[in-house]
C-alpha cells in the first residue's frame, strides 16, 4: 500500500513562486491545502523567506553599485559594468536566488505528482527575466522596456530543464559582454528548474540604442567560439534589435531586449 501523496518540497517551492503553469499551480495549491500539514509547510516557508529579504535592504544594493560606478568615474574608467555579490540580491528576486530547488527523483509515472512534473516541464519555456533596482524596491521590466544609462539590473534565468548554457548581451555599439560565464571559454550548466538570478547586479553604460540580452541553450556542454562568433557578427546588424542569433539548430535562444534612453 502506497503512503498518503505528500506534495515534495520541490514542488512546494514552485507553488510559493508560482512558477507553474496557472492550470497546474491552482491544482497543485489546492492539494496542498488539503494534506494534514500543507498549510503550515506553505506558511513555514513563507516566513522563512519573508526572514532572508528582510536582511537584504534595498538601499544597500543601490548604495554599492553608486559607490562603485563614482569610484570607476574617478579614475578614469568607463562605468560600464558593476557586479555585486550574490548577497546583495534585491528582495524582488531574493526568493529566486536564494530558496534552494531540488528537482525530483522520479522512478516511474506512478502519480499525479509525476504528471505535474511533466506538465510543469512542457509547460515552461526558457527565458530571461530582468528587474531594475530602485532605492527601496525592484521593479520586474518588460521586454522591450525603456531603460538608461547607469540604470541598475538584475538577470535571472529558467532553463526550463535545458543543461547548458550561456548569457551574453549585444548593445547599440555592437559590444558583445558575457554575463554567464563573466569568462572562460565553455558554457556553464544550468539549473534545470526554478528562477536563477545571476551572482551580480548589472549597470547598464551608455551605449545607444538598446541592450539585448541572450540565453543560449543546449543538452550538452558547448565550447563559446561558435556562439561568441555569431554574436559579434550579429552585434552589427541593423536587425540586431529584433533578429535572432544565427546559431545551427541544435542551440535555443531566448532573448531580452530593453530600449536605451539617451544621457
Amino acid at each position: 500500500m502506497r503512503p498518503p501523496y505528500r506534495t515534495p518540497d520541490w514542488l512546494l517551492e514552485r507553488i510559493a513562486l508560482g512558477e507553474l503553469p496557472p492550470e497546474v499551480l491552482a491544482a497543485a495549491r489546492a492539494r496542498l491545502l488539503e494534506e494534514p500539514d500543507g498549510a503550515a509547510r506553505l506558511a513555514a516557508l513563507e516566513a522563512d523567506t519573508a526572514a532572508i529579504l528582510a536582511r537584504l535592504p534595498p538601499a544597500e544594493v543601490a548604495r554599492r553599485v553608486q559607490s562603485r560606478v563614482r569610484v570607476q568615474r574617478a579614475r578614469g574608467e568607463r562605468p560600464s559594468r558593476s557586479f555585486l555579490p550574490a548577497f546583495a540580491l534585491v528582495p524582488a528576486l531574493a526568493v529566486a536566488a536564494l530558496v534552494v530547488l531540488v528537482r525530483p527523483q522520479v522512478s516511474a509515472p506512478v502519480g499525479p505528482e509525476v504528471e505535474l512534473e511533466e506538465t510543469r516541464l512542457k509547460g515552461l519555456e526558457a527565458r530571461l527575466t530582468v528587474h531594475r533596482q530602485h532605492a527601496e524596491s525592484a521593479e520586474e521590466l518588460a521586454d522591450g522596456a525603456l531603460a538608461a544609462p547607469g540604470d541598475v539590473v538584475q538577470l535571472a534565468y529558467v532553463a526550463a530543464g535545458r543543461a547548458h548554457g550561456v548569457i551574453l548581451s549585444v548593445d547599440g555599439r555592437g559590444t558583445v559582454t558575457l554575463h554567464a560565464p563573466e569568462s572562460g571559454t565553455a558554457s556553464v550548466p544550468l539549473a534545470p528548474s526554478g528562477t536563477h538570478a545571476l551572482p551580480g547586479a548589472y549597470a547598464l553604460d551608455d551605449a545607444p540604442g538598446f541592450e539585448r540580452f541572450f540565453l543560449v541553450t543546449a543538452e550538452t556542454p558547448f565550447a563559446l567560439d561558435e556562439v561568441l562568433a555569431a554574436a559579434r557578427s550579429f552585434a552589427a546588424h541593423p536587425e540586431a534589435r529584433a533578429s535572432r542569433l544565427p546559431l545551427p539548430s541544435r542551440y535555443m535562444q531566448t532573448s531580452f531586449l530593453l530600449e536605451k534612453s539617451s544621457p
